[in-house]
């Protein structure tokens, strides 16, 4: 009876042995990657930095515990090295998704966030120029110039003679000519200038009016123009993402946004990568985390992108860690005690402002 009650003994310390060891003793390693401004590399080049690591360091130190990070590139590598237990946690913009709790846990939200668009900068003067210089606008253009250069040769050929103006030979008058069926349409005409035979008369009572109707023409084309091009630029929906390079990272929320809505897009394994291809034109618009998106276009990215301020679906960031583990818990209370203690704040004041 005394070796069953020993044996029974030694199970149940084996078995919580172990479990309270891992919840209190020794350092935590959690992996990380770069995702300014929740983590990233601090400017000693050796320690981290970001909300992310500072709240996790806050935790640590509600815990008592030591704390270390381990960089790795993609958040593939990350995810992996929770689910196999090498590593106590992950931390960076880790969205709490219900396809990640069945392989892992998570801590209560640690930060609201959300998925937002960038697309190129728009630079100044740009636009109008665009709108121009397109093949129907420039093809009116010539068209318009050359009905003026008709109508003031007719209109040489039947004033000359008459009116000192347009009393030249044809290689002096070609200039004048027009010159002076251009200003007709601009401005009214010379008063100087006036017609003064019948036909030349009636001729220039005619381009007058209809000189209404080649200005009204002229700024209808350009008007359109421009309104197409300002709705093409315009996007406030997913589906304004239809026939622009389209980029995210993968094994990201904003991949599988994309996928869900049947969107065509590139998927690169990193941030940097990404934002590389960005800035090179490669790609048009970016769908991703909008904390980090606005990030870069403050830090790195100023004039080169601009960041649409509608989100597209909102999601919550959070510590994730090993099914099942002890660390759970006590991250959970260690996070309301940070939230209670004005700690939390802080931390995001830090890095986000008010």
């Amino acid at each position: 009876m005394k070796q069953i009650l020993f044996g029974f003994i030694w199970l149940c310390a084996f078995l919580a042995g172990p479990k309270g060891a891992y919840a209190q003793d020794g350092a935590l390693t959690f992996v990380t990657v770069d995702r300014p401004p929740f983590s990233m590399q601090a400017s000693d080049g050796t320690t981290r930095e970001g909300f992310s690591i500072d709240l996790t360091r806050a935790i640590a130190g509600e815990l008592g515990r030591e704390l270390r990070f381990e960089r790795v590139e993609t958040f593939s590598e990350m995810f992996e090295a929770v689910e196999s237990g090498r590593a106590d946690g992950a931390i960076a913009n880790i969205s709490i998704t219900a396809s990640r709790e069945q392989a892992m846990d998570f801590t209560h939200p640690i930060f609201e966030s959300g998925l937002q668009i960038m697309l190129p900068g728009e630079k100044e003067g740009a636009s109008l120029i665009n709108v121009i210089a397109t093949r129907d606008v420039a093809m009116f253009v010539l068209a318009a110039f050359a009905v003026l250069f008709v109508f003031g040769m007719l209109m040489w050929l039947l004033e000359r003679g008459r009116q000192p103006y347009f009393d030249r030979p044809l290689r002096e008058a070609m200039f004048p000519s027009f010159w002076w069926a251009l200003n007709l349409v601009v401005n009214g005409g010379f008063e100087e200038r006036v017609p003064t035979s019948r036909l030349g008369r009636l001729f220039g009572v005619l381009l007058v009016v209809s000189s209404l109707f080649i200005v009204s023409i002229f700024v209808a084309q350009i008007t359109a123009a421009m309104t197409v091009a300002a709705i093409s630029e315009n996007v406030q929906s997913l589906n304004d993402l239809d026939g622009r390079k389209t980029a995210t990272t993968r094994n990201s929320t904003g991949e599988a946004l994309l996928a869900q809505r049947d969107i065509p897009h590139d998927s690169y394994d990193t941030l940097s990568g990404m934002l590389a291809a960005f800035e090179s034109g490669e790609v048009e618009a970016v769908v991703f985390d909008g904390p980090i998106l606005a990030w870069y276009l403050q830090t790195q990215g100023r004039g080169k992108g601009r960041l649409v301020e509608r989100v597209f679906k909102r999601e919550n960031y959070g510590i994730a860690l090993p099914t099942g583990s002890p660390l759970t818990e006590e991250f959970n209370r260690a996070l309301l005690a940070l939230r209670e203690s004005g700690a939390h704040d802080e931390i995001t004041r830090k890095y986000f402002g008010n």
